[in-house]
């Protein structure tokens, strides 16, 4: 088992308890917890938040027609970048929300190729100057009912339909490699991938003044020989007002799989993890 499925499993292990916890303090302790006459202390109807992530990509990428998938880090040289994610909340009920979330993943490298590639039928030899970019755009329109829900916080579960909009583009101009010219060589492939995914999403309150909280959600889902995607995230925030909160984390074990088992579609394997921080303004 490689490292990253040990990141992801302690991910999940760490996430499992910190639901358990807030249910059991949600729902287990009402004498401590009971929802008194006044407003909860996330109460809001429309919610709107933005995240900075560092991201440290790794995964793979494979044509429709080609045998063997090209690695992200180990061919390509990705690394670590700065992006962005945002997520629209309107909570139209206090217990039901619709919500849109966003992110973007662009990342880019060149490189002199460690080994032999093939990408989309296109060869790119060892030793090679190569330029690749790797564009994906992530949305997620979904729903949200709170089955547990007190002054103090909320367990809930959200569904939501995860659409990936990604291309790759690998690039060789005409070089002469170990005294053989080779000629300029290009490939390129795209990938429209809509998953549903459901899971749990909570928050729970620690102290009254100042409010700090804990946040936590998981979402996957496995579909047998078209792929999977697993996310998970986990982090400590402030509330500065009613309508202002901060909160920083770090994202664990997202992953998505779609599989090229028909010939008309790439294969993509993509992990996104790092460091996350944002604010959160509520109306």
């Amino acid at each position: 088992m490689n490292k990253r499925n040990l990141i992801a499993q302690s991910s999940s292990r760490v996430l499992s308890g910190v639901i358990a916890v807030a249910a059991l303090l949600l729902w287990g302790f009402p004498s401590l917890l009971r929802a008194q006459q006044h407003e909860d202390f996330d109460q809001y109807q429309l919610q709107l938040s933005a995240s900075w992530f560092y991201s440290n990509p790794s995964g793979s990428i494979q044509g429709s027609s080609d045998r063997v998938p090209v690695d992200f880090q180990r061919d390509l040289g990705f690394n670590s970048y700065s992006t962005f994610s945002t997520k629209v909340d309107w909570k139209f009920t206090r217990k039901n929300h619709f919500y849109v979330a966003f992110s973007l993943f662009n990342d880019s490298s060149q490189i002199a190729l460690k080994r032999t590639i093939v990408f989309q039928g296109n060869t790119f030899v060892v030793g090679s100057l190569t330029q690749s970019e790797l564009h994906s755009f992530f949305v997620a329109p979904g729903y949200q009912y709170d089955f547990i829900r007190r002054r103090r916080g909320h367990l809930g579960l959200g569904v939501q339909c995860d659409l990936f909009n990604t291309s790759a583009r690998i690039n060789a101009a005409a070089q002469v490699v170990d005294g053989i010219q080779h000629a300029a060589v290009s490939a390129s492939g795209s990938l429209l991938a809509p998953i549903p995914v459901v899971g749990p999403q909570s928050r729970l309150y620690l102290t009254n003044s100042p409010r700090l909280f804990l946040e936590g959600s998981f979402y996957g889902m496995y579909f047998f020989g078209y792929g999977d995607f697993i996310s998970t995230a986990d982090s400590l925030g402030y509330s500065i007002n009613k309508h202002l909160s901060l909160n920083g984390g770090y994202q664990l074990g997202s992953r998505l799989t779609v599989n090229n088992n028909q010939s008309n579609r790439i294969g993509l394997r993509m992990t996104q993890e790092g460091v996350i921080a944002g604010l959160a303004f509520s109306l």
